[in-house]
């Protein structure tokens, strides 16, 4: 389920697990707000950085990012146009749920990796 676009309280989920799963519950959300905690990056960059992830993809989910208010685009008036990405505030307080994952995917590895 992915809700981007949060037109008043009275539309968020009730449970807050529901309400978080629906603003960056997919792999590719994960991986874009991994890459932002430790720098500002542009799109290209990110992208490369992400790896498998089409152009596409990749638009539509920091488009979401940012209009859920966890990601902030600032784009620069230069010939070519220069378009950097970065975390808000309310993004860069994410820090400890992906700290979090990478500790218990880390124990998961380590006790159940051949």
């Amino acid at each position: 389920m992915e809700v981007c676009i949060i037109e008043n309280k009275k539309s968020l989920p009730a449970c807050p697990v529901e309400l978080t799963l629906s603003l960056i519950g997919n792999k590719w959300k994960f991986l874009i707000i991994r890459d932002l905690l430790v720098e500002t990056k542009r799109f290209s960059v990110l992208k490369r950085s992400i790896g498998s992830i089409s152009q596409k993809v990749l638009t539509d989910n920091l488009r979401q990012l940012e209009t859920s208010g966890i990601v902030t685009r600032k784009v620069y008036a230069e010939v070519p146009p220069r378009v950097e990405y970065s975390l808000t505030p309310l993004g860069q307080s994410l820090d400890t749920v992906l700290n979090s994952l990478m500790t218990w995917g880390e124990h998961y590895k380590n006790k159940y990796e051949p």
